[in-house]
């Protein structure tokens, strides 16, 4: 495995963390009674949360190969994106066919 394949594994593999870790506190949330009163925080918490989500992820994916990119490895920062994104749609679809398959 070349260093680009490693370095978007490592990418992806936070970002699908990521992601895991905000669902489940979504899903399990409710449970604990988060933003069951009708309050201004509850909107507030949840923009801020779709802000920082959007921020963090973007930069999972496009930073490095943003950083390389401009500093002129530009086949290498195209390279680690598209298997950034490659990997990132693999286990899209992954999950989408298990949520498919297990929900029957």
């Amino acid at each position: 495995m070349n260093k680009m394949m490693r370095v978007a594994l490592v990418n992806v593999s936070a970002t699908v963390l990521y992601i895991a870790l905000v669902a489940s506190f979504m899903y399990y949330g409710s449970e604990v009674k988060i933003g069951k009163n009708n309050t201004l925080l509850v909107p507030i918490a949840m923009l801020l949360l779709f802000t920082f989500s959007a921020a963090l992820t973007g930069f999972l994916v496009f930073g490095r190969a943003a950083l390389m990119y401009f500093d002129g490895k530009k086949k290498d920062a195209i390279a680690l994106l598209g298997y950034t994104l490659s990997l990132l749609s693999i286990i899209t679809v992954v999950a989408i066919l298990a949520l498919v398959i297990f929900t029957k």
